[in-house]
């Protein structure tokens, strides 16, 4: 009997037929977020895979029949699966991520032109390093409203005939001043200015010759004028498709694996997983889980106790009972800033999918502290099903900290625990991650709502 601890390698361990599979999952999660590049987009795209597996539409007042799969959206940002029956009070098993991801916002009133070209005035979203999203092509996503309450999605930027957009940076010659500044301030949140067009207009009786040529190329393809800014929702990210990262193509490089490494899988998971389960995705994880469609909503709340009236189940009951994975990122080892890390409680890249018992900052302020109970559950699950799994810290305790959508799942009096994969370089436009990893996440969550 072996005494000791040792996390395991998912490539040392698995055969050929598991590793086959793990490559053939992660083909498909490639294609997601090459196409999820924003929560809009993500939400519509997993609302089409819930179809096809049969699950209908959900809305507040439908009945629901016992084993019946139903999808609920809220507000085109946000959407919740689920599955359940009339032995709800047992509890539901419950997987909840959220799929925005850092990004660079148009401000309301973004447009202007100065010494040759037109530019778009931004604000950035969640925590990033502001140096790094300059110098990198980006595309542009999001809804326009115009003055009459129609609205058209924008995409530019994806398609390799179509321009992409770009941050200027400064260049080394004249950047000694710049360089002696500390990384937050390298750019400042005011010089993430888009480059939006550079060709004058052909009318001379207009001043700003620049923008009003870019202006008239986007009334001609979406119809909108300048004021519909004001009611636009409009979003730049990294134009760069997920790319296969080593000679053994071991890694993924990819925008937005934060948080959607664990959406993806967590949505699989829950096509497969036995009644009275649920998964929810969530907006606005990345600024606080605020607002209408972050976790802090009442929305999922009521969205619970509707489901509990139908099958006549008391809600307090069905909270106490549940159990919930916040599938969210973990930060990984990474041997070149490994000052920043305690190796002993790091998650380690293709050491499989990572449970965080406490999030939050220094003495776990602002953070979920699972409960040892919860921590023995999963584990014995997760080891029941030969999952590679492995704990983690988000690094050394006074170095910084984070948190997740757990504590505030955890306040509905449902025991949570944090769950997900290892990220290298996250929020960074181009992130990367194991695919061992990522399907040692899918099989950790099916294991846990199929169980």
């Amino acid at each position: 009997m072996d005494l000791t601890y040792k996390k395991k390698n998912f490539y040392e361990e698995a055969n050929k037929g598991e590793i086959k599979k793990c490559f053939e999952f992660a083909e498909g999660y490639k294609d997601f977020i090459n196409s999820a590049k924003t929560e809009r987009e993500a939400c519509e795209i997993i609302v089409e895979m819930a179809k096809k597996e049969g699950f209908k539409e959900y809305k507040f007042g439908d009945k629901i029949l016992p084993h019946e799969k139903r999808y609920f959206v809220n507000r085109g940002k946000s959407v919740v699966l689920f599955r359940v029956n009339e032995k709800l009070e047992n509890g539901l098993r419950i997987l909840g991520a959220h799929i925005d991801s850092p990004r660079i916002d148009l401000k309301s009133n973004p447009m202007y032109e100065d010494n040759g070209f037109c530019f778009l005035k931004t604000q950035y979203y969640g925590g990033i390093k502001k140096y790094q999203w300059t110098t990198v092509p980006l595309s542009l996503h999001g809804v326009v409203v115009r003055r009459d309450g129609t609205s058209v999605k924008v995409s530019i930027g994806e398609s390799e005939n179509e321009p992409v957009f770009y941050i200027n940076d400064l260049l080394p010659h004249l950047g000694q001043a710049q360089m002696t500044k500390t990384g937050d301030k390298i750019i400042s949140g005011e010089q993430l200015n888009l480059v939006f067009g550079g060709m004058s207009s052909d009318d001379k009786d207009v001043k700003e010759k620049i923008k009003q040529n870019v202006l008239k190329i986007l009334n001609e393809k979406y119809n909108i004028t300048e004021e519909d800014f004001l009611s636009a929702e409009l979003s730049a990210v990294p134009a760069m498709k997920a790319r296969d990262v080593g000679l053994d193509r071991a890694f993924i490089a990819g925008y937005g694996h934060d948080d959607r490494s664990c959406a993806y899988p967590a949505v699989k998971a829950l096509f497969e997983a036995s009644d009275n389960s649920m998964a929810i995705l969530v907006d606005k994880e990345e600024i606080g889980s605020e607002g209408t469609t972050g976790m802090k909503c009442k929305v999922y709340e009521d969205l619970l106790e509707e489901i509990c009236k139908n099958f006549k189940a008391n809600t307090r009951l069905v909270r106490a009972n549940s159990k919930c994975l916040s599938a969210d990122v973990e930060s990984c080892y990474d041997p070149n800033f490994s000052d920043v890390f305690e190796p002993r409680n790091s998650a380690i890249i293709s050491h499989g999918v990572a449970i965080s018992k406490f999030s939050g900052t220094r003495g776990k302020s602002s953070g979920s502290d699972a409960s040892a109970e919860l921590v023995g559950i999963v584990r014995k699950i997760f080891s029941d099903n030969n999952i590679t799994w492995q704990t983690a810290d988000l690094g050394k305790v006074d170095g910084g900290g984070g948190g997740t959508i757990a504590k505030y799942v955890a306040s509905l009096n449902i025991d949570t625990l944090d769950v997900g994969v290892p990220v290298i370089s996250m929020h960074a436009p181009y992130e990367l991650i194991s695919k061992a990893d990522l399907y040692s996440a899918y099989l950790a969550f099916k294991a846990f709502v199929c169980e």
